[in-house]
């Protein structure tokens, strides 16, 4: 398989392009010119909602009404968020220390 489709190399290859970023303002450019605007709300939203699992007792129907995020989103997120073994959202919430966007 080519480095260009083989899928390890290319995610590599992401990543670090997205480590190049020194500030919001980067990386949100560097989002918009990756991302259609779909796919940006669709990674905000699911930010969004690990961030309120985390720091809520809610159910999911409660963040549903709250988000408008379908409640299959909200029971992924959940899932990645508590069960799953990679932990990228336990790490960022951590290191940004509990805070929710309002």
């Amino acid at each position: 398989m080519t480095a260009t489709r083989n899928l390890d190399v290319l995610t590599n290859d992401l990543c670090d392009a997205l480590l190049t970023a020194k500030s919001r303002d980067e990386i949100r450019r560097l989002l918009v010119d990756l991302c259609t605007p779909a796919e940006i709300r669709t990674m905000a939203e699911r930010w969004h909602v690990a961030r309120v699992l985390d720091g809520s007792d809610l159910s999911y129907r409660e963040i549903h009404e709250r988000t408008g995020v379908s409640t299959t989103t909200i029971v992924r997120v959940s899932r990645f968020l508590r069960q799953e073994p990679h932990h990228g959202y336990r790490h960022a919430i951590d290191r940004l220390g509990g805070r929710v966007a309002d």
